[in-house]
């Protein structure tokens, strides 16, 4: 299909429609028209050091402490995660810093060059990530950090070879494109392993025969959390401990889960680099990253953003929120400003929050793949529910309406959180 592509002067926002425009879905796996168009900009073999993320839950919390680490101790770090919250610009950064539409429009001419000289469509996801490794690769990033978007051995990220695989854990998330068991799921995780590398399971479930299996097949090695590497919170509020063969640290607790922060330690650790004891620890403090557990004070309020949008991530979440209301007692209620997406699982969604949420401030979201207002409602039968026409609504009401003891959680999906940061923005 012929489509004009736009010129070098237009904006970014005409170029991020023009990639969603060019394939005929916005979701299709499969490397085999994504292989040629890389290796023509020639970004298939990095002169770089490479670490891969794949997972169900925690991939964004564990690239951006690895990269936060890595940006410490003075390595040129091109990290590239997705979906993006507020811009999209968020998926790509230099040095910790996202990069400026200019540089993406740049790359994205390349892309589309390369994708016409080949005769193949590639779909948004494709072309933006292509996009992002070309900008690494021009910029003589020393190190790539790269989150898999969806999957692991048919997503565009790795048409790369890591260094260091990473699989942060296995749910039921995405079933209709990559199975419905976890052994289904594992198998397309364990497709990021290469040869003789170090491979990290830091999922605190069963290992998956399908990952024991893929790293047996080429012979990399395999480190499972709390078997061969080990984390514990010190229990002081402000200091983790972690051990590995040959190695014992006492770290600083991070803003974001231990259980993520400790998976980049031993990441980085295994990956041959050269890393200081001060670099690990002002890695892990400086790590932030919106949307998880990101806390925020607006008009005197306290409010929680959480981006979990399936059970794991949601038992994630009350992990922290449990601890945050251990150490702040005047927070005796939690009002969520709350929706998903209809092919989420939102009944487990609703179940695990169920005992903690007081009260529920509902709405339907403008987006595709939104649920609606009648499915939110179904699931939360029995609760003090008010329902709203958006999100905005809720959240203002929200705002409006909660006293000094009530905390305010806006979660169930990126797209909840990306309605409230539009509307903050509006206010401001």
């Amino acid at each position: 299909m012929k489509h004009d592509a736009p010129k070098i002067t237009d904006n970014l926002e005409t170029w991020l429609d023009y990639w969603s425009h060019v394939h005929v879905t916005g979701i299709d796996l499969g490397l085999e028209r994504v292989i040629p168009v890389a290796d023509v900009l020639g970004v298939m073999q990095p002169q770089a050091k490479v670490f891969t993320v794949a997972g169900t839950n925690g991939k964004g919390s564990t690239t951006t402490t690895l990269a936060s680490i890595l940006n410490e101790q003075g390595y040129q770090v091109g990290l590239y995660q997705s979906p993006h919250i507020y811009r999209f610009n968020e998926r790509v950064k230099l040095n910790g810093q996202e990069v400026d539409d200019q540089t993406l429009i740049h790359a994205f001419v390349q892309v589309d060059q390369a994708r016409r000289q080949c005769e193949l469509s590639l779909s948004f996801f494709e072309a933006t990530t292509l996009a992002a490794f070309l900008i690494f690769k021009q910029k003589q990033c020393d190190v790539w950090v790269l989150e898999v978007g969806l999957g692991g051995r048919l997503d565009v990220v790795n048409v790369i070879d890591p260094d260091v695989a990473v699989i942060t854990n296995i749910g039921l998330d995405h079933t209709d494109w990559l199975g419905d068991t976890i052994e289904k799921i594992a198998f397309e995780k364990a497709g990021i392993m290469r040869s003789e590398i170090p491979v990290i399971f830091a999922g605190l479930q069963d290992l998956p025969l399908a990952i024991q299996t893929k790293a047996a097949q080429v012979n990399a090695d395999l480190y499972v959390a709390q078997r061969d590497y080990f984390y514990q919170d010190a229990g002081d509020g402000y200091s983790w401990n972690f051990a590995s063969s040959g190695t014992t640290l006492k770290l600083p607790l991070g803003s974001l889960a231990l259980e993520n922060i400790s998976t980049a330690v031993a990441a980085v650790l295994l990956s041959g680099l050269n890393i200081s004891q001060a670099a690990l620890a002002k890695g892990i403090e400086k790590a932030q990253l919106a949307g998880r557990f990101e806390q925020r004070v607006i008009a005197n309020k306290t409010i929680i953003f959480d981006a979990g949008h399936n059970a794991h991530g949601v038992e994630f979440l009350l992990k922290q929120l449990r601890n945050f209301l251990e150490y702040n007692k005047q927070y005796t209620e939690v009002v969520a400003v709350f929706s998903m997406l209809a092919d989420k699982d939102i009944k487990s969604v609703v179940e695990l929050l169920k005992p903690t949420v007081l009260n529920w401030k509902v709405a339907p979201l403008h987006v595709p793949r939104a649920a609606s207002l009648s499915q939110l409602m179904d699931a939360l039968q029995g609760e003090t529910v008010h329902s709203f026409d958006n999100v905005q609504e809720a959240f203002k009401l929200a705002l409006e309406q909660t006293n000094n003891n009530q905390l305010i959680l806006v979660c169930g999906s990126f797209h909840t959180l990306e309605a409230v940061w539009e509307y903050l923005e509006q206010c401001q």
